[in-house]
């Protein structure tokens, strides 16, 4: 089963922040399939990695050994699509453009939604979007 993840999943999974049962969920989903997510998950994901560093949370090595397992998970990009529909959301949902691009993608394709964002799971129940591991 495909679904859309976020940042927050991914970034809890390998920082070691798994208290919420809906990452395990996610990345268990994850390892035995594929998800997808907008193209500003590889940016995001690595600044979470890098604020992490600058916090003193991690080291450089620890980044640079979580992007290399990061590289090998079954996760489409997608490319932006058209974007009155994605302002429209933003704008209607008060979301950032940033989160608005997963729920866009999930209203699109169908697909359930991974996120630990509150903003962005209330935005995804408001719009009739599946929360996976809910």
């Amino acid at each position: 089963m495909s679904f859309v993840i976020d940042a927050s999943i991914l970034a809890a999974w390998f920082l070691d922040e798994k208290s919420d049962p809906r990452v395990e969920t996610a990345f268990d989903a994850l390892v035995r399939g594929e998800a997808r997510a907008p193209s500003l998950l590889f940016y995001e994901f690595r600044n979470a990695l890098l604020s992490s560093e600058r916090r003193r949370r991690i080291a450089q090595a620890v980044s640079d050994a979580i992007l290399r397992e990061f590289a090998i998970l079954q996760i489409r990009l997608e490319p932006p699509r058209e974007e009155t529909s994605l302002m429209a959301l933003a704008r209607a949902r008060k979301l950032t453009v940033y989160d608005a691009a997963y729920l866009e993608l999930a209203i699109r394709e169908g697909l359930p939604l991974a996120t630990l964002d509150r903003a962005l799971e209330q935005a995804a129940v408001a719009e009739g979007v599946a929360l996976f591991g809910a």
